[in-house]
């Protein structure tokens, strides 16, 4: 694994309409926040990789 994190991933703590009680993950790649078990992809956890385990990074990085 190249990286710990996805460049794609961002943690928010509001999503410009409502605040949270902590941050949530957002993917810049689709725009949109996504599933802790997306971001555990992002994350490169479980064995997971992000720039192979990951269509959305693949197609961004296209």
């Amino acid at each position: 694994m190249a990286h710990d994190q996805c460049p794609h991933l961002d943690y928010r703590e509001a999503d410009g309409e409502a605040e949270f009680g902590s941050e949530r993950a957002y993917c810049t790649a689709v725009g949109a926040f996504v599933q802790p078990m997306r971001a555990d992809v992002c994350n490169t956890r479980y064995g997971l990789d992000f720039e192979t385990d990951c269509e959305f990074y693949l197609e961004a990085e296209r």
